[in-house]
């Protein structure tokens, strides 16, 4: 399931609501120690949780993330300072040459993250912030990850010196840096288009409330026009649509436009566009089982929904949300 660190305002949220950490932590099923983390901004939360969270508070999605103008300046400050003596220490100690080197022999296995934490004994959160290069490793689960890798401490010792010294893993850690750097913006997750990212033309903008908190999508009755963001120049397939369903909560407001570009392949961790027939559709979370097998998500009330494989590749992912 993928998973995303970010500075956040849940503490300030909780406190307002008359929330105790004990409360939040039965709600996500967690420990008081997890609860801690994610209010610092220190552990990940996949995006069920973020939900549930937002849910629980009766805040809007968009008011969890500290950004500069929302919260207070030493918040982000205190957010930054963090993220750089982390980062500092990370660079001391070899933890991004190590995580560049477990992702490219995993990779290589054809094995993926989730199948290497359950095997290692960790959380998906804790082994994917080991290839992010973002956590030390103990020597026990040095070897637990080694295990299963399939090969001893010693070979896999090697086989990371060998592509350091090969050059391999720069590439690797310049990516995990670049997607550290996203993650940790203090901007929200989500992206939110601006005037200036805008180029002077326009997409279709579709949509209106269907039963079962469904969409209506009538590609030949448009509701309006939106200005097009840069990143979706020259995509004529891309369209937007209304958000006129509350399966997704009060989280966001109805007013939203979700931003679609149907010629990006979803992926685990995606919100997408869902069409049971030409002119239905579904707004919903890609999630992945224990067999590794994608699945989609919607909430309110919570629904687990089936995709075959050639359903997942007509999946039109949405790639930006205006509030």
């Amino acid at each position: 399931m993928e998973e995303i660190i970010f500075p956040n305002q849940i503490r300030m949220f909780r406190r307002l609501k008359g929330r105790s950490m004990q409360e939040l932590a039965d709600n996500l099923n967690v420990s008081l120690s997890a609860i801690s983390k994610i209010e610092k901004g220190y552990r990940r939360v996949d995006q069920e949780q973020l939900v549930r969270i937002a849910e629980f508070l009766d805040c809007p999605l968009q008011e969890i993330f500290v950004n500069e103008h929302n919260s207070q300046p030493e918040v982000v400050q205190a957010w930054r300072r963090e993220q750089d003596r982390r980062n500092k220490i990370n660079e001391k100690s070899g933890l991004k040459t190590l995580g560049a080197g477990l992702r490219h022999i995993r990779s290589d296995k054809n094995l993926t993250l989730i199948e290497v934490a359950e095997s290692a004994d960790m959380t998906l959160s804790v082994y994917h912030r080991i290839e992010m290069g973002q956590r030390e490793v103990s020597d026990k689960e040095f070897k637990n990850i080694a295990r299963s890798l399939g090969i001893s401490t010693d070979e896999l010792k090697k086989q990371i010196g060998s592509l350091e010294g090969e050059g391999v893993l720069e590439e690797i850690i310049q990516k995990n840096d670049s997607k550290y750097k996203i993650l940790s913006n203090s901007r929200s997750a989500i992206s939110l288009p601006s005037k200036s990212n805008y180029e002077h033309s326009e997409i279709e903008v579709f949509g209106s409330q269907s039963r079962d908190g469904n969409i209506i999508v009538d590609r030949e009755k448009p509701t309006g026009n939106v200005e097009r963001p840069r990143k979706l120049e020259g995509k004529n397939e891309a369209y937007a649509l209304n958000l006129c369903t509350r399966r997704l909560g009060s989280l966001l407001p109805t007013r939203s436009v979700l931003y679609v570009d149907p010629s990006q392949m979803v992926s685990l961790g995606d919100i997408a566009v869902y069409y049971t027939d030409k002119t239905n559709a579904k707004i919903i979370s890609v999630r992945e089982d224990n067999n590794g097998k994608l699945y989609g998500v919607r909430w309110n009330p919570e629904e687990s929904i089936e995709i075959s494989d050639e359903e997942l590749r007509e999946l039109h992912k949405i790639v930006m949300i205006s509030l």
